[in-house]
């Protein structure tokens, strides 16, 4: 009896868990998936019939060459974890390296598209052309792995890459799709304020930097509220502010940093410039001196429009009113390097089950998910895989 794609999406699943559950004990931070790396490569010579490349140090490239001519498409996952302890009690296979979790969902990524290698392999000799199985390292850290990978120069022939995030604030199975920006340009900002410390009492002789700094606050929102139209994306969060020792001291210098997200590319630009501006204009006010810098992260990533209605046409086949279209959303992901260089399309599938305690969210110390809906990552992989190959046959 002929086994069913359905069948062999079934019986990896146990795989896919174990997969999981061992990275997850294992976790490393960004540029140092060291164990990583050389587990998945190890998992995907077991898996058989796979070329492994060795993109970076800590990144990993699985090649399956199909049966039938035709282009090559991309699958990604991340690989790394964050910095953060984890809490939580109900589970055995709880991180074993003290300080570092995969809060983000990283090791289910990972596992879920081993899961779809084992599968896709099955059916190589009805693929057409091959598959990039792309186990990329630091996502969480700037300048991101998929800037050095793309770096490579491996995937500069490819037709289309396709990535999906696990994400706890979307209920278990859902699957979110959104043509065009789908995340934001993800930047921050530094600024010391030089100026001149005092007594409290006496502050006529001082050049007092924590005022300074609260007035460079408050007129920062003002590129939202005021200098940005209300149909644009921006978002200007100080989330740093250090000054001072003592209560009766006006300190000589004070620090700000903060983040900033934006959509469209001009508003990232004129986000640069004008906070430049603010904190120049203010210093100079008050005679004090500063330091500004502004530092690039992540851009936005974009789903071609075209890639991803076809990739919403194959998830709906499967997935019928499970598939919603996602809201733009804030957040960074350096998917962005790929999407910048071949047609893509970034999805989100929901792991969120409250009744299971696994709503917390992202980079959470009790952060987890629901690995009923992992079923769901390998089958829109596999999906995606066959479907967008066959899309691409010579």
């Amino acid at each position: 009896m002929q086994v069913t794609l359905e069948e062999k999406i079934h019986n990896v699943m146990s795989d896919v868990l174990n997969w999981r559950r061992t990275m997850h004990k294992n976790p490393e931070l960004s540029f140092e998936e060291y164990w990583t790396s050389a587990y998945i490569e190890e998992q995907l010579q077991a898996i058989g019939q796979i070329e492994i490349v060795r993109p970076t140090e800590t990144s990993v490239l699985g090649i399956i060459k199909g049966g039938k001519p035709g282009k090559k498409i991309g699958l990604r996952a991340d690989i790394d974890a964050l910095p953060i302890k984890e809490e939580r009690q109900d589970i055995d296979f709880i991180s074993e390296n003290d300080g570092v979790m995969h809060a983000c969902g990283h090791d289910g990524h990972a596992s879920i598209l081993l899961g779809a290698a084992k599968v896709l392999v099955e059916e190589k000799d009805e693929l057409h052309g091959e598959i990039y199985l792309i186990f990329q390292h630091a996502e969480e850290t700037p300048p991101g792995g998929a800037v050095e990978m793309v770096d490579t120069g491996l995937f500069d022939d490819l037709a289309f890459i396709y990535g999906q995030h696990l994400f706890t604030p979307i209920p278990s199975g859902k699957i979110g799709l959104l043509n065009g920006p789908v995340t934001a340009n993800s930047d921050s900002f530094d600024v010391t304020i030089k100026g001149r410390g005092g007594h409290a009492s006496q502050p006529e002789n001082s050049i007092d930097p924590v005022m300074i700094g609260a007035q460079i606050i408050s007129q920062l929102q003002t590129l939202v509220s005021r200098v940005t139209s209300p149909l644009d994306s921006l978002v200007i969060s100080t989330t740093n502010f250090h000054a001072g020792s003592a209560k009766n001291i006006i300190p000589d210098t004070a620090e700000l940093a903060g983040s900033v997200r934006s959509i469209a590319p001009e508003t990232r630009v004129m986000a640069e410039e004008t906070i430049g501006k603010i904190v120049k204009n203010i210093c100079d006010v008050y005679g004090a001196g500063y330091d500004y810098a502004y530092t690039r992260g992540y851009s936005s990533v974009v789903n071609d429009d075209e890639k991803t209605d076809q990739v919403r046409a194959i998830a709906t086949e499967h997935f019928q009113e499970d598939v919603f279209e996602f809201p733009l959303a804030m957040g960074g992901e350096d998917f962005s390097a790929f999407s910048e260089l071949v047609p893509s399309t970034y999805a989100f599938i929901g792991v969120g089950n409250v009744d299971k305690d696994m709503d917390y969210p992202h980079h959470h110390p009790k952060f987890g998910m629901d690995e009923e809906a992992f079923s769901t990552g390998v089958q829109m992989f596999v999906a995606v895989a066959l479907g967008m190959t066959r899309e691409y046959k010579d």
